[in-house]
C-alpha cells in the first residue's frame, strides 16, 4: 500500500507523531510503499486523518 503525509503532525499528540515517523514518513508530501501487513494497517488507522492511502 503506498501511504502519503498530507497534514502535518503538529498539534496533534506525541503518539501520533512517533506513529507518522514509523511508519517512515517526515515531511509533508513524503510517499512511501509498505506492506499490507496488519501491524501497518494498524498504525495507519491510527492516523489516517493525517494521510492518503491507496493500494
Amino acid at each position: 500500500m503506498r501511504i502519503t503525509l498530507k497534514k502535518s503532525t503538529i498539534g496533534y499528540n506525541k503518539e501520533q507523531a512517533a506513529t507518522v515517523k514509523a511508519l517512515g514518513l517526515s515531511k509533508i508530501g513524503q510517499s512511501r510503499e509498505l506492506p499490507d501487513t496488519p501491524a501497518i494497517q494498524g498504525m495507519v488507522r491510527k492516523v489516517i486523518h493525517l494521510l492518503e492511502v491507496s493500494k
